[in-house]
Parts: structure tokens; C-alpha cells; sequence
């Protein structure tokens, strides 16, 4: 059973950096692709990056070039590295993991690609 969990998010002001963490148990690493997402008060949840097993990384235009995922193969972990933060960024985080190898077009966007999740982490950006 793969058991995942998100820690390091916070507060903190626009235009600072916070890092994520999620360590996953119950699992291979390698098997699967691993992404994170957020989900913000009365939105749908939105995929934000993932490393498919193909060895492709994905990012939303909306976080390319501020987010990094990176992971760990020795720990267990990956990680979003969070850089000049906007309020709009303001979320509920998660880590969630995917049998998919590689996705066709925007499907790594979607919710319904992966089948297991952390129980999230908040990250609130003042202005």
C-alpha cells in the first residue's frame, strides 16, 4: 500500500521561497511517475509538475520557471522548491504518485491520472 505525506508548507510573504517535502512508503521509487498539485478554496485541484517514468518533466505555465521538482531516490522523497511566491499561490500542496509512464498532452494535469496522495500541506503567500 503506497502511503504518502507532504510536509513544509507555511506562511509566508509574495516574493518568498518555501520548499516542500513528501516522503513515500509502500512502494518502489521508480515505478511511479510523481507529480504535485494544489488545490485552492473553491477551485478545482490543478496539477502543477510531474516526473513521469519516461524521464519527462511537466510543468504548468503558471509555476515553470519559479517551481522545481527534484527527488531522492535514497530517501524515499520528492521535492517542490518554491521560488518568488505570489498570494495566487495560496493552496492547499499535494504529492501524488501515478502508474502512468509518460502522459499525452495536459493528462499529467489531471487528478484522475493518479491514484495516490498525501494528505496536503498548506502554503499561504501574504501580499
Amino acid at each position: 500500500q503506497v502511503q504518502l505525506r507532504e510536509s513544509g508548507g507555511g506562511s509566508v510573504q509574495s516574493g518568498g521561497d518555501l520548499s516542500l517535502s513528501c516522503i513515500g512508503s509502500g512502494h518502489t521509487f521508480g515505478k511511479y511517475s510523481m507529480g504535485w498539485f494544489r488545490q485552492a478554496t473553491g477551485k478545482e485541484r490543478e496539477g502543477l509538475v510531474v516526473i513521469a517514468i519516461d524521464g519527462k518533466t511537466h510543468y504548468a505555465d503558471s509555476v515553470k520557471g519559479r517551481f522545481t521538482i527534484s527527488q531522492d531516490k535514497a530517501k524515499n522523497r520528492i521535492y517542490l522548491e518554491m521560488n518568488s511566491l505570489k498570494p495566487e499561490d495560496t493552496a492547499i500542496y499535494y504529492c501524488a504518485f501515478s502508474i502512468w509512464t509518460g502522459f499525452y498532452g495536459d493528462s499529467w494535469r489531471s487528478p484522475s491520472s493518479f491514484g495516490y496522495w498525501g494528505q496536503g500541506t498548506q502554503v499561504t503567500v501574504s501580499s
